[in-house]
């Protein structure tokens, strides 16, 4: 297959078998990024519907219930816990505050259901140990969407194949203004070190490049540098208002990332190898359009538009699809668990570097 072929198929689904099927789930934690983000994805995608809504305050699971049609149970957490609607659901979308995501996978396990955990998949290390420990016997998947962007499924495939040379340098980039994009409110749970984990901005933002960056190499970090700051009042209980951090990879290519909860929206990916680069710009915030060039020694570029425009939700669809696909055909999800401890590992490295500064292996 030639570089054209590559990004003319941008868009086909290189995972789906499924053929037909409905995957039902339960939605646990109804914020701004359930409400406004997941469930209409999950609304427009091909092989999944929700079916239970389950939240802290039962007005709000109902409220839920009454805008999305597909929606059957309006529960509680305690509820969720308790075995309440397990006949309503097949699977589990756990998209609480990340210190909270241990005990409904936990739930979801005992019950027998699949999950999909939002990334990070816990606070700490520990936490998400126990997390993983919990799920073994059940499906578990942790939504990195980027994994299954056609864009940066293509990436991954073109370094696979050569079309930069050998990988030398990984810049990544993701940034937002935490305070108008989420909530005004600074007493927002991601500013909440009892409930975000280590921080606020590479635990929520710098994950991106630090996963999409394993993913595309199809490698991983073996020790980090970190610096990081909070100038902001809001900020004051968390390290990282503001943060760099650089990996090397076990395949020695070195990446160097920057995260801020308070800066100009913006995000990148860009691969730089011995005889080319591939640049996805803009990445990980979700938007449009986005564009996949390769550049090369030889002078020639390759550009693609991905061709969504506005589309709310639209990397979400092909992760909740994926998952399905998987669960339905009983087969297991990637990415999950153990591979998502790698990046709690080398998240817990790149804080303890901006303390200590100095570089830390990751263990």
């Amino acid at each position: 297959m030639t570089v054209a072929d590559y990004l003319d198929d941008v868009r086909q689904r290189d995972w789906e078998e499924l053929e037909s099927g409905t995957l039902r789930l339960a939605t646990v934690g109804l914020g701004w990024w359930t409400r406004e983000q997941a469930i209409p994805a999950v609304g427009r995608s091909k092989f999944c519907e929700t079916t239970v809504a389950v939240s802290g305050r039962r007005e709000k699971a109902e409220e839920v219930a009454d805008e999305t049609s597909t929606v059957t149970a309006a529960i509680t957490y305690d509820e969720f816990v308790d075995g309440a609607a397990t006949d309503e659901y097949d699977a589990v979308y756990v998209c609480t505050p990340n210190a909270h995501h241990l005990p409904y996978v936990e739930a979801a396990a005992d019950h027998g259901k699949a999950v999909l955990c939002e990334k990070p998949m816990e606070a700490t290390l520990d936490r998400a140990e126990e997390l993983v420990a919990a799920a073994e016997d059940v499906p578990l998947m942790v939504a990195y969407r980027m994994q299954t962007d056609p864009q940066v499924r293509r990436m991954r495939e073109l370094v696979r194949d050569g079309a930069v040379g050998d990988p030398v340098a990984v810049h990544g980039h993701m940034g937002q203004q935490l305070l108008d994009a989420v909530s005004t409110d600074p007493n927002q749970w991601r500013l909440d070190p009892e409930l975000t984990g280590y921080g606020a901005t590479v635990m929520d933002l710098g994950i991106y490049p630090l996963n999409t960056s394993r993913f595309v190499l199809d490698a991983d970090p073996v020790s980090v540098t970190a610096q990081m700051h909070s100038e902001n009042e809001a900020f004051r209980k968390v390290p990282d208002q503001h943060a760099t951090f650089s990996l090397r990879f076990d395949d020695g290519t070195y990446a160097s990332c920057t995260a801020s909860q308070h800066s100009y929206r913006s995000g990148y990916l860009r691969v730089v190898g011995t005889e080319g680069e591939l640049v996805l710009e803009p990445a990980f915030l979700g938007q449009t359009p986005q564009t996949l060039r390769l550049r090369r020694l030889d002078e020639r570029e390759v550009e693609i538009d991905d061709g969504r425009r506005d589309v709310t939700g639209d990397e979400m669809i092909e992760e909740f699809d994926y998952f399905a696909d998987r669960v339905l055909r009983g087969v297991a999800p990637s990415p999950d668990g153990e591979h998502a401890l790698v990046d709690m590992r080398t998240l817990a490295a790149i804080y303890e570097a901006a303390d200590a500064g100095e570089r830390v292996t990751v263990e």
